[in-house]
């Protein structure tokens, strides 16, 4: 497992770099190397927020998401990192009872445009795989969307 590490001076400066080592590092076993992310942003102890609600950090991923646009696709998804890599990138409520709730349009935006751009860069990479597209669609899943194996064919 390739775990990112994050302090509160990469964040407040968007400094992208330490996931930029991490990602080039594993790039040649990324498929089989799940990546994660250790956040570490002191807070003060009565602030309630998770970290997908301080800006500095959804920010932050914002500007990873630019470079790494297909990084969904190999994060460690059983550790809830694409839950929370989503979190970061979609709006959403939280509550203690009912967890993490998603605003569903921006959700369903997010789902497909990763859906896409995963596809292109699956292809870029010759990962024309039958495993890669039931990956994607476990992606699509894990979020709460089916994606029948038709619409790949479309796309």
């Amino acid at each position: 497992m390739t775990t990112i590490n994050l302090n509160s001076a990469c964040i407040q400066a968007i400094d992208i770099s330490p996931a930029r080592i991490a990602i080039e590092r594993a790039l040649p076993t990324i498929s089989e190397d799940p990546i994660r992310f250790e956040i570490l942003f002191p807070r003060e102890p009565e602030d309630p927020r998770e970290l997908s609600e301080v800006p500095e950090i959804r920010l932050w991923f914002i500007r990873l998401d630019i470079d790494y646009p297909w990084l969904p696709y190999v994060l460690d998804w059983k550790g809830g990192e694409l839950t929370r890599y989503a979190a970061m990138l979609v709006p959403h409520s939280f509550s203690k009872a009912e967890g993490i709730e998603f605003n569903p349009e921006a959700l369903q935006i997010f789902v497909m445009q990763k859906v896409f751009v995963i596809h292109s860069w699956l292809k870029q990479h010759d990962q024309n795989r039958t495993n890669n597209w039931s990956k994607l669609q476990q992606m699509s899943q894990a979020l709460g969307y089916e994606i029948d194996k038709s619409f790949f064919e479309l796309i």
